[in-house]
């Protein structure tokens, strides 16, 4: 259990939120605009943590080096940007997790590669992150997740220690990210997870297998 935490941050798609339909949806579009045949939501979901990268990687199988790519990513955006919350949804037993952060008197907020231009949107028409007291996106600091710049920041506008922070996350670069800041670190196990299913190589001073199962973590069960 950790000790001596005034807050917790969170990583947001695939950890707080289930966004991989509309990622999903905006990416396959791409294709069937093409008169390419649709791909069921089951191989984009695990590669919705990564966005515009991971998207047309499934949808199209390129890479950010591809010359295509530029062109691709922004009109993967502005697919997303049109249905950013038509089937996305909060990950069951969030809202009541965030509820018992809240009332234990422990400040939380989100820490997110997404950028602003999607971000801010979003988290205002979702009414879970009405108490949120921080919300960084991928462009708020000159740097993305894995490096630090971002959790350092949110804990900047907390007021509070980096070290006093938890960071939760469903991506090896949050746990890469969390350690460099100095924050404690949760491997949210129920989330997109990448390439991987084991993050047991991620190093995280916990696991869990369900949102609730933070509380235990917290002492707060």
């Amino acid at each position: 259990m950790f000790k001596n935490i005034a807050a917790v941050l969170f990583d947001l798609d695939g950890t707080l939120i289930d966004s991989a339909p509309d990622l999903g949806a905006a990416a396959d579009k791409m294709r069937t605009d093409r008169g390419l045949e649709s791909l069921p939501l089951a191989l984009y979901r695990p590669m919705a943590g990564a966005g515009a990268r991971g998207m047309i990687a499934i949808a199209f199988g390129l890479t950010p080096d591809d010359v295509r790519f530029a062109d691709l990513k922004e009109e993967f955006f502005r697919n997303y940007e049109s249905r950013m919350t038509e089937n996305t949804s909060v990950f069951d037993g969030v809202a009541e997790l965030v509820t018992q952060i809240s009332q234990a008197g422990l400040k939380w907020g989100v820490v997110t590669n997404k950028s602003a231009r999607f971000t801010i949107p979003l988290t205002k028409a979702m009414p879970l992150f009405a108490t949120a007291q921080t919300i960084v996106s991928g462009d708020t600091t000159p740097h993305s997740k894995p490096h630090p710049a971002p959790l350092l920041e949110a804990a900047r506008q907390l007021d509070i220690a980096p070290e006093r922070c938890i960071y939760v996350g469903d991506d090896e670069r949050d746990i890469v990210a969390g350690r460099a800041a100095g924050m404690p670190t949760v491997a949210a196990a129920y989330g997109y997870l990448g390439k991987t299913t084991d993050t047991g190589g991620w190093k995280a001073d916990a696991t869990i297998a369900a949102p609730g199962a933070l509380l235990n973590l917290l002492r707060m069960a």
